[in-house]
């Protein structure tokens, strides 16, 4: 039967005790069976993992490198029995999660009393923004992005695909008339971004001339947040996820505009988070508890 875990763990016993026998005495074997264990994992590997000698035992570079990832892995097994042991309420600490403004209210808010309930805890340090900031430089563990992806050293789960609409408020709509076509919009007051989060993706030609930033209209602003208010307001027309409009669709506070023209502008919705071997346990639990739950927020527009 495999038992490298067992050797692991005898091999940590001789590099900490620095002798074969120590070693053995510590785990009640003889010095020759340590000794043959030992040979017997470096044959395996195909290299030397120890520097004999009659005064001292020293590690060579794999050895250095084998030494450290058997910590790991010994350490993290015995995490993942004390949390099965124990359950979920033995994971803690801090996860920091960076989020835009409207996905972060609508799809991400609501789930962490949930969350909270199965990981008691786990505290959630929670930032929201439309601006993209730098998972290394801010010290966050997850970020939820809405857009195009640059190209970095991060994993990424990809949630689900936000399809963008064309909204208006009714009074804005009575006070100004309804557009039925791509080139009625010039007469129209947009409300937009002050900045582009990313490229606009459809197969209509026409989606591209849809304005998203604000200027023809009252307002500028960072996130969508402010956006949507203001539309709802009746300052103009916004160009929106549908995730972060979906129940003001739903309760007529806003219309949508030109719904068959617009079809295809989608963005896709990642989480984002700094892969490895070493991820920590309270990271690994939110995205496996956020990651299912997003996924069947998004798939409710489609």
């Amino acid at each position: 039967m495999d038992n490298r875990a067992g050797e692991m763990q005898v091999f940590l016993r001789v590099v900490e005790s620095g002798s074969f026998s120590d070693a053995a005495r510590q785990l009640r074997m003889t010095p020759s069976t340590v000794s043959k264990l030992i040979a017997r994992i470096e044959a395996r590997l195909g290299v030397r993992l120890l520097e004999r000698s009659t005064r001292r035992l020293a590690l060579t570079a794999e050895g250095r490198i084998y030494y450290q990832r058997s910590q790991s892995l010994l350490t993290e097994l015995e995490e993942i029995e004390r949390d099965l042991s124990h359950g979920a309420a033995s994971i803690s600490g801090t996860v920091r999660i960076t989020c835009s403004v409207g996905f972060g209210i609508v799809g991400v808010e609501p789930l962490l009393p949930a969350f909270w309930a199965a990981y008691p805890n786990i505290v959630i340090d929670l930032s929201l923004s439309d601006e993209i900031v730098d998972l290394y430089l801010d010290r966050t563990d997850v970020a939820f992005r809405v857009g195009q992806l640059p190209s970095s050293g991060l994993m990424a789960r990809k949630l689900g695909t936000a399809p963008r609409k064309i909204v208006a408020s009714p009074d804005y709509l009575r006070r100004n008339g309804t557009p039925s076509s791509f080139d009625d919009l010039a007469r129209h007051s947009f409300l937009g971004l002050n900045f582009r989060r990313s490229e606009v993706m459809g197969p209509s030609r026409d989606v591209s001339r849809v304005p998203d930033r604000g200027v023809a209209g009252p307002l500028q602003t960072n996130n969508g947040e402010t956006l949507r208010r203001m539309a709802v307001a009746g300052m103009g027309l916004a160009r929106m996820g549908e995730f972060h409009v979906r129940e003001d669709l739903r309760s007529g506070r806003l219309v949508e505009i030109l719904p068959d023209a617009t079809r295809g502008d989608n963005e896709d919705v990642h989480a984002l988070f700094l892969g490895g071997e070493r991820m920590p346990h309270r990271v690994r639990a939110l995205l496996d508890f956020m990651t299912p739950r997003l996924r069947s927020f998004l798939d409710a527009a489609n």
